[in-house]
């Protein structure tokens, strides 16, 4: 959650920050006149509760008299139900401004670029040049389909659109896959965990998927659970209202899961192959991290992420997402797109986001230096989507026939 006595003293500069990542005039005047609801209700409980302590007061000093009480029994009577009545609208008011402050995305770091969606992100640089081929390089899903990789009419028999089948060298090459990349993980120091796929909706709202963006998770009938969209929420989340020894930080976590999601808004876009799935694998990094260390740790889960496309020989470049392309948690982020020569484009294959104490706010998730509790910085990233690298490493490896090489990094696992 962003952090609201900021946002309250600040805001005309908290303003222009949330409106370079896409808040509406709306919503901040409605913030605005929220601000001004509670402080109305605070000023007017207070006042009351201290006009009702002055009679308290005289009350007693009525009664230690001997005087007549009965005129201010009265008004203490009347006060008590005004302060009841003012405790609850004080109550309302707060709790209305919370609601709100939940769909309301973290700040921007200064440094992200201005702009609209992601035609206006910037290049930081490439790494490694795309192979030169000598005939026309095929898409994924005819490779895969040629080389009994993938079979998509049957995870469409299984599940519905959007689910596909591996199988042969094409489903060891995703286990190879995944085994290389938490082996990388773990020589940067990020430990492995191994997690509940399913999430209660405290989980999902420490890390800020609900309630903005409830249509895009799966959810469990008659259950508070959900199943994960990515293993950012349960792995931040294991510190879920906790404090944590500030000797302790980093805490660095690595996770294999599946993820599952919706796609909701998706429609029409990427319909073919395995780029947009409702379920796929991926290994997440998630970092706890000091707040004065955050920065120093972005870096180097940009580079280890990098690392292991430079290992697999996968050309791909990385880009400093602009403010409205930005995620609703990320104060930044960097993006790392793979090379797919048989889209002749690069695509997404791994977010790295710096969330600052966004989610520590709504996980209270806290650190105690010098006899202060403050809250943590929390970031993640991909290393790697699973199923992205092996599209790259078919439209990367393929030669003229068709057939797909195994990148050397790889084959002593399979």
């Amino acid at each position: 959650m962003i952090d609201l006595k900021y946002l309250q003293n600040n805001f005309d500069e908290a303003s222009m920050k949330l409106q370079k990542k896409g808040v509406d005039a709306d919503t901040l005047k409605m913030l605005k006149d929220m601000f001004a609801t509670l402080k109305e209700s605070n000023v007017a409980f207070e006042s009351t509760k201290a006009e009702q302590n002055r009679l308290s007061k005289e009350f007693g000093a009525y009664k230690q008299k001997g005087q007549d009480t009965s005129e201010l029994k009265a008004k203490l009577e009347a006060l008590k139900s005004e302060i009841t009545k003012l405790q609850e609208s004080a109550r309302n008011a707060e709790e209305s401004l919370e609601n709100l402050a939940l769909t309301i995305p973290n700040f921007p770091d200064d440094a992200v670029p201005q702009g609209a969606d992601e035609n206006d992100n910037v290049e930081i640089k490439k790494v490694l040049t795309p192979k030169a081929f000598d005939f026309t390089p095929k898409e994924h899903w005819g490779l895969g389909v040629a080389n009994g990789w993938i079979d998509f009419e049957r995870g469409v028999k299984l599940a519905k659109s959007r689910f596909s089948v591996l199988k042969g060298k094409g489903a060891k090459l995703e286990r190879a896959l995944i085994n290389f990349f938490l082996d990388t993980n773990a020589k940067a120091g990020f430990e492995e965990f191994n997690l509940p796929l399913m999430n209660n909706s405290a989980m999902l709202l420490g890390t800020g998927q609900l309630p903005k963006f409830g249509d895009d998770l799966f959810k469990i009938d008659d259950e508070d659970l959900y199943l994960i969209p990515t293993a950012e929420v349960p792995l931040t989340n294991l510190y879920n209202d906790e404090i944590v020894d500030v000797n302790s930080l980093p805490i660095l976590m690595s996770a294999y899961t599946p993820c599952f999601r919706k796609e909701a808004g998706s429609a029409g876009r990427d319909t073919r192959g395995m780029i947009r799935q409702h379920q796929f694998d991926k290994v997440e990094m998630v970092a706890i991290a000091h707040p004065d260390k955050s920065d120093e740790i972005f870096e180097m889960m940009v580079e280890n992420a990098s690392g292991l496309l430079t290992a697999l020989g996968l050309p791909h470049r990385l880009v400093m997402l602009c403010g409205g392309d930005l995620g609703f948690g990320a104060a930044k982020t960097v993006d790392l797109e793979v090379w797919l020569p048989g889209q002749q484009k690069y695509r997404e294959i791994s977010s790295i986001s710096n969330t600052r104490d966004f989610q520590a706010r709504r996980a209270k998730i806290r650190y105690k230096e010098d006899g202060k509790n403050s809250f943590v910085h929390t970031l993640n990233g991909s290393a790697l989507a699973v199923g992205r690298t092996l599209i790259a490493i078919m439209e990367n490896y393929q030669d003229e026939n068709g057939e797909i090489e195994i990148p050397e990094v790889l084959k002593k696992y399979m």
